[in-house]
């Protein structure tokens, strides 16, 4: 395969963190210099998938879609087996949600760089946060760098993974992306646990998304956007 023009390679849910990350890839790397890759694990709502697709063409970068559905044979979280309930809190054994998917970082960016490396794309940049995050380990720093010197070691290539929101709350992420001119794409950001939209405000992803905006003083796009819709 021929290397590819882009330097950088985006992780792209269709979900606000990461959609904010797009745009900082944009900033940081320049236009035509970024690509997104999203991926069909089997999540119960595919509308992540639509969301992503939708962003990408905004934003005006090439978007490849991986299906991997691993996950969904393997079960166990809320997020990818339909007989579990998505609750609050965290599991009373692991101290952590129910909507932990185990290893879902570690495979996604792992598929990432296996994708970058014959494209000669030296950079990925990744959404994750340890500072106002569900509680997930493979959201973590540690997690991270660790990652990174294995895929270093593994593919004997020269790749950084880049967590631009590692360290910001909720509230400043919000912030960067209005910064960055994500503002528009954020309408067509999901977040919803139970897949809906308008999201449903009650589920953790939608009240941690809220409680960012609220304390940043503005208005969600993507609430806005169903509001102003014709009933």
């Amino acid at each position: 395969m021929q290397p590819s023009v882009s330097q950088a390679l985006v992780v792209l849910s269709g979900g606000q963190d990461s959609t904010t990350c797009l745009y900082w890839a944009l900033d940081q790397f320049g236009v035509g210099a970024v690509e997104a890759l999203t991926f069909d694990y089997g999540q119960r709502h595919r509308i992540e998938i639509d969301c992503a697709i939708k962003i990408a063409a905004r934003a005006g970068v090439p978007q490849t879609v991986l299906p991997i559905n691993t996950f969904t044979a393997l079960g166990g979280n809320a997020l990818t087996d339909a007989g579990i309930a998505v609750q609050s809190g965290v599991d009373a054994q692991t101290q952590l949600p129910n909507t932990f998917v185990p290893g879902r970082n570690l495979i996604f960016l792992t598929l990432a760089a296996a994708f970058a490396y014959p494209r000669a794309i030296h950079h990925l940049v990744t959404g994750v946060a340890q500072t106002d995050y569900s509680g997930y380990p493979d959201c973590r720093q540690a997690t991270l760098q660790a990652l990174e010197q294995t895929l270093q070691l593994g593919m004997a290539c020269d790749l950084t993974i880049h967590a631009p929101l590692m360290f910001k709350s909720k509230a400043e992420t919000v912030l960067m992306a209005r910064d960055l001119g994500a503002w528009p794409a954020l309408a067509d950001t999901h977040t919803c646990y139970h897949g809906q939209q308008p999201p449903c405000g009650e589920c953790p992803a939608c009240v941690l998304r809220a409680k960012g905006f609220a304390e940043a003083g503005l208005a969600d796009p993507l609430v806005a956007r169903f509001h102003s819709s014709p009933s």
